[in-house]
């Protein structure tokens, strides 16, 4: 019994401290993932570029 309200209360304790980021700084975290998706994509395909060169292949 003892148990059963020991994890009620934790789980009031932490829905308590779920509070929602204001849209601003969601929006921001979301262009910054996009980014760096974008980022990360456009040095992998530098690398393949770079590894066709050395590999004797032309993009033309």
């Amino acid at each position: 019994m003892a148990i059963a309200q020991s994890q009620e209360k934790i789980m009031s304790i932490s829905e308590a401290k779920t509070v929602a980021n204001p849209l601003w700084k969601r929006l921001l975290w979301l262009v910054a993932i996009w980014g760096g998706s974008v980022l990360a994509l456009g040095c992998v395909s530098m690398l393949f570029r770079l590894l066709m060169t050395a590999a004797g292949l032309k993009s033309h």
